[in-house]
């Protein structure tokens, strides 16, 4: 708003020699006069000043009806005193353009200008003179329109700055929440199916539950160093990795294992996201399937497709959070998710 009023009285300097004119008794009824002049540079200030000020591009009512009265009493000062006050259709058509937006805005300088002509045409002005009023009015106007159209366009840039600047801080949020849940959800489903192993091997066989338990202590220092990479954003999966993982968490799980993998190698991008899908769908095979049997099929045909399916009593079909986040994954590559819960649950992640 400050800048419209800065911007604004730049454009009043030639009212310093109207006053001028009136303190000289050079117009007719000079109080009247000076209250009129006054009374216009207000308006016009107060104007100019409501738009600049306003966010949007359209004019509200307010604005619409200052305008109006300001164009009334511009109008009847130019007609009681066209001699001395012709010019102040430079400010009507300024504050016409500050208002408005094209097309509006050109229908307004076009009337205004058309209007002051008439005028001049009435009093007998010189042809020249009002033609060089009228283009001194059309590029007043050009300049307020640009001048509005420029920091209209900063404000949205700010706008934009704020909201990618937003974004970048819920997306940030959003990963590493995804990245906790598949971490932690993967290592604690592992460290209670250990622990279960390391219970009932207790009595009769001492030194493999020293093993379990020393492998539930590796689970569990792996899990804070992917942890402490997911907070850094490095954290990276490779697909043959979790494979070989996911396998022996379904066999300490008293589930048999079965892999059908193609011997193509994987796209890098295409590795880790892969990865993510081995690791959520072992998780919840081995949490709540309740199955025997689990078979990871990778293929490549037009697509990559893999498969995680068990011959357990299926999944629930609302989505939780490990298979929105497979989804958001798989969606940054161009792939796509799918599940069947039929005789057992199948998890699909196809990608190109």
């Amino acid at each position: 708003m400050f800048r419209g009023v800065i911007f604004a009285s730049l454009w009043l300097t030639p009212v310093i020699g109207t006053y001028r004119e009136i303190l000289r008794g050079e117009m007719a009824h000079p109080w009247w006069a000076a209250i009129g002049v006054t009374a216009f540079v207000v308006a016009y200030l107060g104007v100019v000043t409501l738009a600049f000020g306003r966010p949007g591009n359209n004019p509200s009512r307010t604005d619409q009806l200052a305008l109006v009265g300001l164009s009334v009493l511009g109008l009847a000062l130019i007609l009681s005193y066209p001699s001395h006050l012709i010019y102040f259709g430079y400010f009507l058509g300024a504050a016409g353009a500050a208002i408005y937006r094209p097309p509006k805005a050109f229908y307004w300088i076009v009337g205004m200008v058309t209007a002051i002509v008439l005028i001049g045409l009435w009093q007998r002005e010189e042809v020249g003179e009002l033609f060089q009023t009228a283009f001194s009015m059309m590029l007043a106007a050009a300049v307020v329109m640009l001048m509005r159209q420029a920091i209209h366009l900063i404000r949205q840039l700010r706008t934009t700055q704020q909201e990618l600047a937003r974004s970048a801080v819920e997306q940030e949020r959003l990963r590493f929440a995804r990245d906790l849940h598949d971490l932690l959800g993967h290592s604690l489903s592992l460290i209670v199916v250990k622990a279960e192993v390391a219970r009932r091997l207790a009595e009769r066989d001492p030194a493999a539950a020293a093993r379990e338990a020393a492998e539930i202590e590796t689970i569990g220092r792996q899990a804070l160093t992917e942890v402490r990479q997911a907070v850094t954003g490095y954290r990276m999966l490779r697909f043959a990795d979790e494979l070989v993982k996911a396998k022996g968490a379904l066999t300490d799980a008293g589930i048999e294992p079965v892999t059908r993998v193609t011997d193509a190698p994987l796209p890098s991008e295409l590795d880790d996201v892969l990865g993510w899908v081995v690791r959520e769908a072992t998780t919840n095979v081995i949490r709540h399937s309740g199955a025997k049997s689990c078979v990871i099929a990778l293929t490549r045909d037009k697509k990559w497709v893999l498969e995680v399916r068990d011959d357990g009593r299926g999944g629930s079909t609302a989505p939780g959070n490990g298979l929105l986040g497979l989804r958001e994954r798989l969606a940054a590559v161009d792939g796509t998710l799918e599940t069947v819960n039929d005789h057992g649950y199948t998890l699909r992640a196809t990608a190109s």
